[in-house]
């Protein structure tokens, strides 16, 4: 049967209170029991506290949104003009105990929130209610109550809940005997079970992944905190730790001020050391880590990161600091060699700052810079991961129209690396500004480009062309000629030089494509770019400046001077494309040409290259009017390009790529054939009339497969200069990746050797959750594998697991030991992650 009102013209709450004060009559004590239940189901509604996914408080300031006050649905949070609809197979009254009952298969609607019962009973004398009978209770967030027996008060602030079991909405769950709420904001639940993993959808019988169990697990909503008293936490159903007391923030908290997980670390160094960071929500927008971590070799190493989220942006301050107490650790003696490591110093720290604020719509204000006491500290207390090389502190305004880019930065870079000088390291600040017409120029597309870039630098960077000269010492600093003696062009060329240096470039271009009636396209093309620089150079050996040079070298000179270049081209873009559909699929062949026509490039040697000095002959470079990276150096000398793709798409066999090339130099100065302080050009394979062959072949059978080739080819023997191999592939389960290399010696360039190595990567889904992953590289030159990794993962809905070990030969330089690391992490969603990392051998490096 159904009690109450059916729900097109059923009663409010307040109305139902309003009847229920009438006496006597049928009508009259329907209307009172409707109003009974409303407060039945208010009451029961009450008993249901939040508990919602929280992970810790380690997100950004930023990304949370938190509500002030309870979040706990009192009956004063009931909408009493919502309507109610309550059914039962039948409805009791007992007028000596003064009770109601709603009797077999109940079922309460109201403001969102619905109630399952086999019995509900409202008990007048006592003043309580009781639901029995696998009772389950879901409000209209979503959050689900179920236990074989709940009763509370009718004022709703106490009442207790048998074999409970509590579901929310972010897949949390609460089992326990019994649960009692106090005082309309604590519950406490007796031999408590609390877990953020699902049940096991073929045995829920199974105990989760993971769960705390407790003799009492005490919820205080005020607080907004979880207590567990005599805690075992338990993986697979096996304890695995103990805590007489532990806490934790309430799964609904996003930001809790409290304890994090711990962190450990060790190294030869500094011993074993320990963190705990206890994280400070100040404010929505705002919040404060401290760390303090305990070494054992060195002492307390303090560390703090503040952040802020402002209207328009939001920026974060870190800082970390140590009195080391045994600096005497970063002396090591090997083979009778003593090294003084860069950490052998009593203080040390460092600060970093991150920030970016959006000025209006177009334009970005930011920052990310870095302090240091020295170059190995952050690595040394595992601040930073091993590979970090450099770090770099820039500050930069950014700007980005609709067909226009604005970019204006200054950098300062810390290098980190064994050959590292910091007094060879660069400040530099650049301006870049594109912008393309909005309106079409002759029919076609026309813009100009602006770069300005200034720089300084107190030593000048040489490194040697030989392996004599490129020697580095036992503790990674360069003992070659190009450092110590008197360098010369021929043994040493100059990466970096001393002195300032400032460039103001501008260029303009036009271009159009026509399309023929025979389908051949034509891109004529217009390019102007003019180069105005003031250079002043700090000293150079005169051995350097003077000495002697191979054919095509121009060494930079010491003094300073004011300079100016011009670069106008013209030219023309050729395309004719063939199309062929066949039965066994589609091919199509495009020959293309492009003639450029302009004067020699000027003033080679003068301009000192600090942006252009990455050149790398292939296909991606081929028909640029400029194949230079920068714009120190700007390529002159007119030019012809040739090449020729083909593409076939093969019904059932995938797609072949192949692209074949050459570019020659058709009258004027080659540009690459004349070097300039870093050589850049020679040994490119441009330097010649008639370039080297570039090609590159690529097959994919399926989108999982692929491989792809790349070559360069003497022009005169045919002899590869350069090879390039990557595939991929996904089978099912497995993943793989592989790069291998091989590049003939370019001493000119300072690789006197030639270069030969592999790296592989590959990874392995054991099972939906676990995987394995691993990563090698052989370097074919020096007979050695210098790096390997082998990591095993975990991943599922609340639970993280990660065990990665990594050696690495190269970051100590050459003729070092390895650095060995561990690297072990753990997580539990919402209550946080943790885990350990400790590094083997000697890290001279740092």
């Amino acid at each position: 049967m159904t009690v109450g009102h059916p729900p097109a013209v059923g009663m409010t709450a307040r109305g139902l209170r309003a009847a229920a004060r009438g006496t006597g009559g049928r009508a009259s004590r329907r209307a009172s029991s409707a109003a009974a239940f409303s407060l039945i189901f208010a009451g029961l509604v009450a008993l249901l506290a939040p508990m919602g996914s929280a992970r810790a408080q380690t997100q950004p300031a930023a990304s949370q949104n938190t509500t002030p006050g309870s979040n706990i649905l009192t009956a004063r949070q009931l909408d009493p003009n919502q309507k109610m609809l309550v059914t039962a197979d039948q409805l009791e009254y007992d007028y000596q105990k003064d009770t109601v009952s709603a009797v077999g298969n109940v079922q309460i609607y109201y403001d969102g929130s619905t109630l399952e019962a086999r019995r509900v009973v409202l008990d007048r004398k006592a003043n309580t209610l009781r639901a029995e009978g696998n009772a389950r209770l879901k409000d209209k967030d979503g959050k689900i109550v179920t236990a074989d027996t709940l009763q509370l008060t009718q004022d709703f602030k106490q009442g207790f809940i048998d074999s409970l079991r509590l579901d929310t909405p972010d897949n949390t769950h609460f089992a326990a005997v019994r649960a009692d709420r106090t005082d309309g904001n604590i519950t406490v639940f007796q031999n408590g079970i609390y877990t953020a993993c699902e049940p096991c959808k073929d045995d829920p019988s199974k105990p989760p992944l993971w769960q705390i169990k407790a003799k009492k697990i005490i919820h205080n909503d005020d607080e907004k905190m979880v207590y567990y008293e005599d805690a075992w936490v338990e993986f697979f159903g096996l304890p695995v730790a103990y805590f007489p007391y532990m806490s934790s923030p309430d799964p609904t908290v996003k930001r809790k001020t409290g304890f994090l997980m711990p962190e450990f670390f060790s190294s030869s160094q500094i011993g074993y050391g320990v963190s705990i960071p206890f994280f400070w929500n100040i404010a929505p927008d705002r919040d404060l880590t401290l760390t303090p971590a305990i070494v054992t070799q060195q002492g307390l190493l303090m560390q703090g990161e503040w952040r802020q989220r402002l209207i328009n942006g939001s920026y974060t301050i870190r800082a970390a600091g140590i009195v080391q107490q045994n600096p005497q650790d970063f002396i090591t003696t090997s083979n009778g060699i003593t090294e003084v490591l860069p950490g052998y110093r009593q203080d040390r720290g460092a600060v970093e700052s991150s920030g970016a604020f959006a000025l209006n719509k177009f334009w970005t204000f930011g920052w990310d810079a870095t302090v240091a006491s020295d170059r190995a500290f952050l690595r040394d207390y595992n601040l930073i991961p091993d590979t970090t090389t450099t770090k770099t502190s820039t500050v930069y305004l950014t700007g980005q129209g609709d067909r226009s880019y604005f970019d204006l930065r200054g950098l300062y870079f810390l290098g980190l690396a064994v050959t590292d000088d910091q007094a060879r390291q660069p400040i530099v600040g650049t301006l870049n500004y594109d912008k393309v017409f909005n309106n079409a120029l002759w029919g076609g597309e026309a813009g100009f480009k602006v770069n300005l870039t200034s720089l300084t630098r107190q030593q000048a960077d040489f490194i040697g062309t030989s392996e004599l000269t490129s020697a580095v010492g036992s503790t990674g600093v360069p003992t070659g000629a190009c450092t110590l003696w008197s360098p010369n062009a021929k043994e040493c060329l100059l990466r970096g030089a001393p002195g300032d240096y400032t460039r103001l470039s501008g260029e303009v271009y036009w271009k159009k494509t026509i399309t023929d009636s025979l389908g051949q396209q034509w891109t004529p093309f217009v390019t102007a770019r003019v180069d105005v620089a003031s250079v002043n150079t700090s000293y150079l050996p005169a051995s350097y400046q003077f000495g002697p040079t191979f054919p095509g070298q121009n060494p930079l000179q010491s003094g300073s001077d004011d300079l100016i270049r011009a670069m106008p081209a013209v030219g023309v873009d050729y395309k004719y494309p063939f199309i062929s559909a066949e039965s066994w699929g589609t091919q199509t062949i495009e020959p293309r040409a492009q003639v450029i026509i302009r004067p020699n490039e000027s003033n080679i040697g003068k301009f000192p290259n600090e942006d252009a000095q990455s050149l790398v002959f292939d296909d991606t470079n081929l028909f640029e009017i400029n194949k230079y990276s920068g714009y120190d150096r700007v390529e002159g000398g007119s030019r012809l390009n040739l090449g020729v793709t083909y593409t076939a798409a093969i019904n059932g066999a995938g797609l072949f790529t192949a692209v074949i090339g050459q570019s020659y130099n058709l009258f004027g100065k080659n540009s690459y054939a004349y070097g300039d302080m870093a050589n850049t050009g020679l040994e490119s394979g441009l330097e010649t009339s008639a370039s080297d062959y570039i090609a590159k072949f690529g097959y994919s059978p399926t989108k999982y497969l692929e491989f792809v080739t790349r070559f360069r080819f003497d022009e005169q023997n045919f002899s590869m200069q350069r090879f390039e191999l990557q595939a991929r592939a996904e089978i099912d389960k497995f993943n793989v990746a592989v790069t291998y290399g091989r590049y003939e010696a370019q001493p000119l360039l300072g690789y006197y050797q030639q270069r030969e190595g592999i790296y592989t990567n590959a990874s392995y889904k054991l099972t939906d959750n676990w995987a394995v992953r691993g990563a090698v590289r052989y370097d074919f030159t020096a007979g050695e594998v210098d790096y390997t990794l082998v990591g095993l993962s975990y991943i599922d809905d609340c639970f993280t697991l990660a065990l990665n070990y990594i050696s690495d030969y190269t970051i100590n330089g050459p003729s070092s030991p390895p650095v060995t690391k561990v690297m072990f992490r753990i997580g539990l969603r919402t209550l946080g992650e943790g885990g350990f990392s400790t590094s083997f051998g000697s890290e001279s490096s740092n």
